[in-house]
C-alpha cells in the first residue's frame, strides 16, 4: 500500500502575515516559512500507520517554490519514505483548480491507495483542495475527520455534525482530510533526519505532468486587492447614569438589535 500525504509550505503564523499589493499575493518573505500545523498530523497519521503495518510505504507531495524542497527534507525526517516535488514558475499564484489538477497529476502519476490531507491550510483556508482532488481521480472522499483508521481496504474516521458524531467508511483508494484533533506530529530524532538525506526526492514541472497552465485561461481574475484599515479606538459610554441608554441606542444605530 502507498499512502500518499500532501504537506504544504506556509508564512509562519506566529510572525507577520501581509499582501502583496501589487500582485494580491501573499508576502512569503514577510516572516519564516514553516511546514503547515495540519500537515504535519497528517503525515503522522500516516506514518504511525505505516509503522504498525506491512508493506505500506508514505510518499509526501507538495506544490510550491524552492524553498519548500527543504520542508519537505524535515518532514521526510518524521518516517517517510519519499517526496515528489512540483515545482514551476508558472505555478506562482495559482487558484485552486489549478492546484487540485497539479496536485491530481502529480498522484497519479506516482500512484497511491490513499491520499492523507489536512483540512484547512492556514494561510489560504479554502478547505476545498482534498475534495477537487478526488473527483479529478475519481476516487472516494471523506472530510474534516477528527480520527483515522486504516485497513488495507478501508479508511473509517469520525466527523462532528449538528448534535452528534458520524461515523464514515470509504473504500480504497480515497481521499481523506483530517482536522486538528488528531494527535500532534512527532519530532524527528538525529536518526530520521540523517536519514532523510538520503531518501529520494523527484521533481516535476507542469511540461513533465502533461499541462498547460494558460489552456483554460482565465481560471479566475483579482478584481483588486487593498490593505485591510488600520484598527482604531471604540466608542467609550461613561455612566453618569444612563449608561444602559446609551448602550441600548448604541446598538440601534449599528442595526445589532
Amino acid at each position: 500500500m502507498r499512502i500518499a500525504v500532501l504537506v504544504k509550505e506556509v508564512p509562519d503564523s506566529y510572525g507577520e502575515r501581509r499582501l502583496n499589493l501589487t500582485t494580491g499575493l501573499a508576502d512569503r518573505q514577510a516572516s519564516d516559512k514553516v511546514l503547515d500545523e495540519i500537515t504535519s498530523r497528517a503525515v503522522e497519521a500516516a506514518v504511525s500507520h505505516a509503522e504498525s503495518a506491512e508493506g505500506v510505504e508514505v510518499a509526501l507531495v507538495t506544490m510550491g517554490p524552492e524553498s519548500a524542497e527543504a520542508t519537505l527534507r524535515k518532514t521526510l525526517a518524521m518516517g517517510a519514505d519519499s517526496a515528489h516535488h512540483v515545482l514551476d514558475p508558472e505555478l506562482s499564484g495559482a487558484d485552486m483548480t489549478l492546484s487540485a489538477e497539479v496536485l491530481a497529476a502529480v498522484l497519479q502519476r506516482i500512484g497511491c491507495d490513499l491520499v492523507i490531507s489536512g483540512d484547512v491550510s492556514s494561510d489560504g483556508t479554502g478547505g476545498v483542495i482534498p475534495t477537487m482532488i478526488a473527483e479529478r481521480m475519481g476516487a472516494a472522499h471523506a472530510t474534516s475527520l477528527d480520527t483515522l483508521a486504516i485497513t488495507d481496504s478501508t479508511v473509517t474516521g469520525q466527523r462532528e455534525s449538528y448534535g452528534g458524531t458520524l461515523t464514515v467508511e470509504a473504500q480504497l483508494p480515497a481521499v481523506v482530510s483530517v482536522t486538528e484533533r488528531l494527535p500532534d506530529a512527532r519530532f524527528p530524532g538525529f536518526k530520521g533526519i540523517m536519514a532523510a538525506k538520503k531518501k529520494p526526492l523527484e521533481t516535476y514541472t507542469l511540461a513533465d505532468l502533461g499541462i498547460d497552465p494558460a489552456a483554460d485561461v482565465p481560471r479566475s481574475i483579482m478584481l483588486s486587492v487593498t490593505e485591510s484599515p488600520a484598527r482604531t479606538a471604540g466608542e467609550k459610554i461613561n455612566d453618569e447614569g444612563d449608561a444602559g441608554k446609551k448602550l441600548a441606542e448604541y446598538l440601534t444605530e449599528k442595526k445589532l438589535v
